[in-house]
């Protein structure tokens, strides 16, 4: 089984911030903007706003003692490379991460990941007004309908997505399922990478969710979202924010 690396705009972020970080960490006394422009080759369109994402998750600071705003690592990035405290650190990272996007797109929000050929989901926040979707079968045999599986599924090869299908039956779990093999893997490779899978009542009646891939390294990931039925008119919308909030996720992952 293989992974298809194909470039997603959250992914693209990440590499222009690891760029950035790198940088930032070589210089102790701080690196400007004109400095951070010239190394990294970014234009102030793509830097500025990759500055703004790395300030307000902690990754850098600016010096506010500099004439000129030089910038340094941020307490966030000085938490994970403390040697014994990473792991920990990692994690208080991702759950603050997942409260925010729940909190600023409305909707329960969960990271999942594809791990020795099973969908298991990570971590998730949810809340009183943002519930948790009903796991009534289990992810782990529901790839087909989900969209956290479909998500995942789609970062495979062809011979993986079989070998997936081929474990687990393809059970019809609302009116609404795709249970023929065929029209599946067709639907998966028509998929484009940029655009957030839809599950709307397949999983589940009375629930839709999105979900959108964070691929890292050769583990397949996603990012998704639920809500409920009737607020189906806001899933897009919120897919697109939770696309656009899957970088500090992602970035967290790669460091």
């Amino acid at each position: 089984m293989a992974l298809k690396h194909q470039a997603t705009a959250p992914y693209d972020s990440v590499q222009s911030a690891l760029r950035v970080l790198d940088i930032v960490a070589r210089h102790d006394t701080g690196v400007t903007t004109v400095e951070l422009a010239r190394e990294t080759r970014l234009p102030a369109t793509r830097l500025a706003p990759l500055l703004r994402m790395l300030r307000r998750e902690g990754y850098v600071e600016q010096l506010t003692d500099s004439p000129v705003g030089a910038y340094v690592t941020g307490e966030t990035l000085n938490r994970l490379a403390a040697a014994g405290h990473h792991e920990q650190a990692l994690r208080a990272k991702l759950q603050s991460v997942l409260d925010g996007l729940r909190d600023s797109i409305g909707a329960a929000v969960y990271l999942s990941r594809y791990v020795d050929g099973e969908v298991e989901v990570t971590d998730f926040a949810a809340g009183p007004r943002t519930p948790a979707v009903n796991e009534w079968v289990d992810f782990r045999s529901s790839a087909h309908a989900s969209a956290i599986g479909k998500s995942l599924l789609t970062q495979l090869d062809v011979d993986g997505r079989r070998d997936h299908l081929a474990r687990h039956r393809m059970a019809r779990l609302t009116s609404r399922t795709i249970t023929n093999e065929r029209a599946l893997l067709n639907r998966l490779a028509a998929q484009p990478a940029t655009v957030p899978v839809l599950d709307l009542q397949e999983y589940a009646v009375g629930t839709v969710c999105a979900a959108v891939p964070i691929t890292a390294g050769s583990t397949a990931g996603c990012l998704a979202l639920s809500l409920p039925v009737e607020q189906a008119h806001r899933l897009r919308d919120a897919a697109d924010t939770l696309n656009r909030g899957a970088a500090p996720l992602l970035l967290s992952l790669a460091l």
